[in-house]
């Protein structure tokens, strides 16, 4: 007779990418696979087994078409005639990182573990980032 043990696997690994002169949609692509753990054979949907990641120069990234200029996005402050647009061009020069994270954040199933999925990533607009202590393996994308 043999018994069947649940296998749980809790180690994450680190990694890190350069934006630099990406497009926007390709490593929001790659990165929602990564931190959700689909690259791993040992995936399970009820289970937050996915890596974390480490982004930097988030001001670099790039835009096809013509989205740096007419691409909005929409948010509701909640009172009446609340509804307010910025333009993707203003969201960039205050918070570059922001782009990214939106993007990836659309990209991630909407439920109970995307909250403690979406906590793997980490987006720096610059070159530096404070994780050097956990030692990420760099990916090309």
């Amino acid at each position: 007779m043999s018994t069947y043990k649940t296998f749980s696997s809790n180690n994450k690994n680190w990694f890190l990418i350069n934006a630099d002169s990406k497009v926007l949609g390709r490593v929001s692509s790659v990165v929602s696979s990564i931190i959700r753990g689909k690259h791993k054979p040992i995936f399970t949907p009820n289970i937050n087994c996915g890596d974390n990641v480490i982004i930097v120069n988030a001001e670099k990234i790039i835009l096809t078409g013509k989205k740096y200029k007419y691409k909005v996005y929409t948010h509701h402050t909640g009172y009446p005639s609340g509804q307010r647009n910025v333009n993707i061009e203003r969201i960039r020069k205050k918070f570059p990182e922001r782009i990214l994270k939106k993007s990836i954040k659309g990209m991630i199933p909407k439920n109970r573990l995307s909250d403690k999925i979406f906590k793997n990533l980490f987006v720096y607009s610059g070159e530096n980032h404070p994780h050097l202590s956990q030692k990420p393996k760099e990916i090309n994308l």
